[in-house]
């Protein structure tokens, strides 16, 4: 099964920099005025700016879950990008919910890392 999972943006300029940073690198695939970010083997996020989307802006919610949760969490403040508080779990999972400038939701899921 594919996934692509749009997120409604008021101005993608702003989003295309912030989303950048998020990711850690530019788009991968452009289609239109869509922009596409591979986040697994056959899933994508994107961008989409377009007026038809107005009314979903900012009501996205979405988790990631990365092996990489302290680097992101770097990557984001070096570039000035605040985060909720990060969550432990009973079950070892770090989370942590970050806002683009829209207001969507793109929290982060730390899995722990096995011995």
């Amino acid at each position: 099964m594919d996934m692509h999972s749009v997120v409604c943006v008021r101005d993608r300029a702003v989003s295309l920099k912030w989303y950048e940073v998020f990711f850690g690198r530019p788009a991968d695939e452009v289609i239109g005025e869509e922009y596409l970010w591979r986040v697994g083997e056959n899933a994508y996020l994107v961008i989409d700016d377009r007026d038809v989307r107005a009314a979903r802006v900012g009501g996205t919610m979405i988790t990631f879950g990365v092996t990489d949760l302290d680097e992101i969490l770097a990557r984001l403040a070096a570039h000035g990008i605040e985060h909720e508080p990060v969550e432990t779990y009973s079950n070892g999972v770090r989370h942590v919910e970050v806002l683009d400038p829209d207001g969507n939701s793109m929290s982060l899921a730390g899995i722990p890392q096995v011995a």
